[in-house]
């Protein structure tokens, strides 16, 4: 039994440029048959009580928090953090990538080549310790994707997709499917970490990976 996911999303309740209600989020991805949803604001972790409350309003459909990050070298999601403090907004690449290791996370390349950024230098001088990189969002063009694809089949690493939705009607548009049932947190680091995912634009309906 597969799992699809979309792993990068803001909501208006920790986001400032998202206009989307968390529990409208959750009833949109239950629509569109989503086993799970990832709420990744930016620089701020969702605490475990307003989980808990969005879980309760919309049951059916899995919802974790992550954190997309700022560092100096563009934007990172990081999925499985406990203490958000560590992983402040500013952190290096390469100190954000150990510490969310040491608390059992995974450490995923937000739009990898978006707004020219040169994620090739950033590999090559820095050598992070990724698990995974997008390979398509709502928000990469072709030649972005292009690129990502290129990286991720070069590196092994896990290909990703992503809505990165700041509005309703995007979500889901991209997701990842893993061969797997996820059933909680660590069953998605998991999953991330093994490199079996497969990366989906919904609006066009081909895959890539």
């Amino acid at each position: 039994m597969t799992s699809r996911f979309d792993l990068h999303i803001h909501t208006n309740r920790h986001s400032p440029d998202s206009v989307i209600d968390p529990v409208m989020l959750l009833q949109r991805a239950q629509k569109l048959g989503l086993q799970g949803v990832v709420i990744t604001e930016h620089d701020w972790l969702w605490t475990p009580d307003e989980l808990e409350e969005l879980r309760a309003a919309v049951p059916g459909v899995l919802v974790f928090a992550g954190i997309e990050v700022t560092t100096p070298e563009g934007h990172f999601l990081v999925h499985g953090v406990r203490d958000p403090f560590r992983v402040p907004k500013g952190i290096g690449l390469q100190e954000l990538c150990l510490e969310v290791h040491r608390q059992g996370g995974a450490v995923i390349a937000a739009h990898p080549f978006r707004w020219g950024q040169p994620f090739d230098e950033i590999l090559n001088d820095l050598r992070p310790e990724l698990d995974g990189l997008e390979v398509m969002t709502n928000n990469m063009d072709a030649e972005c994707r292009r690129r990502a694809a290129a990286i991720q089949r070069e590196r092994g690493w896990s290909g990703m997709g992503s809505s990165d939705a700041h509005e309703e009607h995007v979500v889901g548009c991209c997701l990842t499917e893993f061969p797997q049932p996820i059933r909680d947190q660590a069953d998605l680091i998991e999953a991330i970490r093994s490199g079996q995912t497969r990366a989906i634009d919904c609006n066009v309906g081909k895959s890539n990976l």
